[in-house]
Formats: structure tokens, C-alpha cells, sequence
């Protein structure tokens, strides 16, 4: 019988990814920086949010609904400065301004399809293991 391989499963794939090793300082462990990608829960959202494609600011918190300007903006910065998306800005009166993602950006959204996919499946009983079986909370 001849062996079939096993089509690419992000998921499985990253599982057994191993960190290199990193340098003395606290700052330089890998699993700092997912801590630092995880911190804001905005910051996924709108990787989320730009998975199609550039938007502006406006259509940004149009999209994603419950951001305030001031929060939108911070993240905004956090991410360019990660790396995370690109900043288009246009000439025109007034200036236009679009967001897109990087190549790390898009990369990103592996690990956050995963997260929902995991939601999908066991959301329900972590809130109701949280909440005592009352969801409504």
C-alpha cells in the first residue's frame, strides 16, 4: 500500500513549530511577543477586519462597531509600528489614509482563524463553566 501524504494543516503545522533560542534579555523571548500580539484584543479584531482587503479609519470602526476613535488610532500606531499593517496615505483634500496588511499581518490571521474556530467548538462551554451554566451573564 502506498503512503498518501497528509495535506498542509496550519494548525497542526504550527504545533510543532519550535522557538529559537533567544538572547539574554527578558524582552527577546518569542513568547513575549505573543503576549504583546494577544494584549489587545483590538489588534486581532482589525487584523480580522482588513483580511479583505484596505480600509480607512472611518471604515474601519463602521466594520468592527464598539471602538472608540482614541482606541482605534492607538492600535492602529501599535500595529504599524509591529510591523502588523501599512499606512497609505493619498493627497487629497482633506488626506485619505488607508490601512492593509502586511505579509506578517496576513500571517497573523492563521493563528486568529484557529482561535475561532476553537470558539466555535468550545465558546459555549468555557462561558458556561465561567458563568456557572448561566450564559446570560
Amino acid at each position: 500500500m502506498e503512503a498518501v501524504a497528509a495535506e498542509p494543516d496550519p494548525i497542526r503545522d504550527a504545533a510543532v513549530v519550535e522557538f529559537a533560542p533567544y538572547g539574554d534579555r527578558e524582552s527577546d523571548c518569542p513568547a513575549r511577543l505573543i503576549l504583546d500580539l494577544f494584549d489587545n484584543s483590538w489588534l486581532m479584531v482589525i487584523a480580522y477586519t482588513l483580511r479583505d482587503g484596505p480600509l480607512r479609519p472611518v471604515e474601519l470602526r463602521r466594520e468592527i462597531g464598539g471602538i472608540s476613535q482614541k482606541m482605534l488610532t492607538q492600535t492602529l500606531r501599535r500595529m504599524e509600528r509591529m510591523a502588523l499593517i501599512e499606512r497609505h496615505r493619498y493627497p487629497a483634500a482633506p488626506p485619505r489614509v488607508e490601512y492593509s496588511l502586511t505579509a506578517a499581518g496576513q500571517d497573523l490571521l492563521i493563528p486568529i482563524l484557529a482561535l475561532g474556530a476553537w470558539v466555535d467548538r468550545h465558546g459555549d462551554t468555557v462561558r458556561s463553566a465561567m458563568f456557572g451554566g448561566d450564559l446570560n451573564d
